[in-house]
């Protein structure tokens, strides 16, 4: 029987858990496994830094549901994935990351490129593992799968030495019965108790409010969530990322009410995300003192930890749990007994909009981001997938720029980390090549990974890019935030450079014609940047995520 490497095995292994596209960057000692991997039927994406591969994945596995997969080399190749993997910690995405190491017979010896990959890997990841033993390749991947995707999904490093890449063995000695065991897909239903608990509350409030998250998202459980937000007559709103699993425009979404929402809300329900400091912590100031704190989420210690008090905690799935409430408000829920609330939300929804100077910009010199987002929003596909990065364009953007499919909102996350966009554009368009997938990227954090143009480029990857180009880092009207000024980058000079398609706007009457004729280019199959000149002077002033701002 045929001998096989390590890096045949790992390759075979990666095909049969269904990985059909890899972000990576060549190098030692990984060359064998990448080129087995392109044998194997991988479309291998090579990408031009190797966070950038890590974000890639991130995006798209929230778009798919799905673990994905990276590779880099060793030494610097795995450390350069370590932002990317730490942000989908956070995040809680699935992304499987193999990295390169000096030979483990050797380790110690200060061999090439040797240092403790997998101790620097841990504190970043979900789970850790190294590849000790050829007859075990198979059962190492699979449990790197099923461990980033079972319960609360998480990064998974895998670290493969050199040594054990090249060494030969009969590949009828290798246990292949664990490659490709399907993933687990369990789905946890609430504690009976605690699901009536919550139906009984919900009868007695008049205020009760849905705060929604990617825990939606990951379940699949957005028609749930419709359902039940129809069926019980309940507002809700959703985490930045979270966009979509209800679309924006529904008439129980009130998005302009949202910190009025959260201070008079009786009860509120968690569904699927985090206590974290993107919903203030659900605690005062911004939440009322007195309301009841309902939590659903698939991870006992999230809720045991949480930073306000839950009174009603439920440990399981969001799509069963959904299904359990669904089938138990039947008759003990009237959507009427909040028609006073939902018309006050409504009301308020409209004052707003209508007041006297709302959506008003001072504007007398360049554009401000918001007009340049509005071009966008007016533009988009109802179905596009928008991958937001940078600060003004973020914090503008999601006043904006609504969302009407789940998935389709892609940022920065809870990390908050700059440069994500751009890769997580590349990533989209991988995952959904059927979809319009714009990246409105600020010039500064559009620096952190302007490269990736060219990864784009070379491996047609069809996307639109638009650029808040305000000459720097954030919004700076007195001029006094040091190290803020980046100069005004012709980054549409660079896009036509690598062999795409750049035009750069100064009016705000051009932006919308602009984008139509970027969108042409995409829909041949280029790569388009429209480079937007926005004022300097505009600073986004809604709530604050923390004490201190750049």
């Amino acid at each position: 029987m045929a001998e096989l490497t390590g890096s045949e095995i790992i390759a075979r292994c990666l095909e049969k858990e269904g990985i059909k596209d890899l972000f990576y960057i060549m190098g030692g000692p990984m060359l064998l496994a990448e080129a087995t991997c392109i044998k194997e039927g991988i479309r291998m994406i090579d990408v031009r830094h190797e966070q950038a591969a890590a974000f890639m994945c991130q995006a798209y596995s929230r778009l798919k549901q799905v673990p994905s997969a990276c590779m880099a080399a060793s030494g610097p190749g795995v450390t350069n994935l370590i932002t990317g993997m730490a942000n989908a910690l956070v995040d809680c995405c699935p992304v499987v990351a193999l990295g390169g190491s000096s030979p483990l017979s050797q380790f110690g010896r200060q061999v090439f490129q040797e240092i403790d990959q997998v101790e620097l890997m841990r504190g970043c990841c979900k789970h850790v593992d190294r590849l000790v033993n050829l007859k075990r390749i198979p059962q190492q991947i699979n449990f790197a799968f099923q461990k980033a995707m079972s319960g609360k999904p998480g990064p998974v490093y895998l670290d493969c030495p050199g040594d054990m890449l090249y060494q030969k063995i009969d590949e009828n000695l290798v246990d292949w019965s664990f490659a490709g065991r399907p993933m687990l897909d369990s789905r946890p239903m609430g504690d009976p108790r605690q699901v009536d608990a919550l139906i009984g509350a919900l009868a007695e409030a008049r205020n009760p409010l849905i705060v929604s998250g990617s825990g939606v998202i990951w379940s699949r459980a957005w028609a749930e969530m419709q359902a039940f937000v129809e069926a019980a007559g309940i507002p809700f709103y959703t985490t930045p990322q979270g966009r979509g699993v209800v679309p924006d425009d529904h008439p129980y979404s009130y998005l302009a009410m949202r910190s009025g929402a959260f201070r008079d809300a009786d009860l509120i329900i968690v569904l699927g995300t985090r206590m974290n400091y993107i919903i203030g912590h659900a605690s005062p100031p911004r939440f009322g003192p007195a309301a009841k704190i309902a939590r659903i989420d698939i991870d006992p210690a999230e809720i045991g930890a949480a930073a306000r008090y839950v009174d009603i905690p439920i440990v399981g799935d969001c799509k069963a749990v959904l299904g359990q409430l669904l089938a138990g408000i039947k008759g003990r829920v009237n959507p009427d007994s909040y028609s006073g609330w939902r018309k006050q939300l409504a009301d308020g929804e409209v004052a707003k909009r209508s007041a006297a100077g709302a959506n008003k910009l001072q504007e007398d010199g360049d554009i401000h981001p918001v007009r340049m987002l509005e071009a966008v929003r007016d533009f988009a596909r109802r179905d596009a997938i928008l991958c937001v990065d940078g600060q003004e364009t973020l914090n503008f953007g999601r006043l904006t720029m609504s969302t009407f499919a789940p998935g389709h909102r892609l940022n920065s996350g809870p990390f908050g980390t700059m440069g994500v966009g751009l890769p997580f554009g590349v990533g989209a368009k991988v995952a959904c090549p059927d979809k319009q997938v714009i990246v409105v990227h600020g010039d500064g954090s559009m620096g952190l990974n302007a490269m990736e143009l060219d990864t784009a480029i070379r491996h047609k990857i069809p996307i639109l890019v638009v650029i808040s180009l305000n000459g720097g880092w954030t919004g700076d009207p007195k001029r006094e935030k040091p190290g803020r000024d980046l100069g005004y980058t012709r980054y549409d000079k660079i896009c036509e450079a690598l062999g795409g398609y750049g035009e750069y706007i100064t009016q705000v009457e051009d932006i919308a014609p602009a984008l139509e004729r970027a969108q042409r280019k995409v829909d041949e199959g280029m790569v388009a940047l429209v480079n937007v000149r926005t004022d300097y002077r505009a600073r986004f002033s809604g709530v604050a995520f923390s004490d201190y701002s750049t």
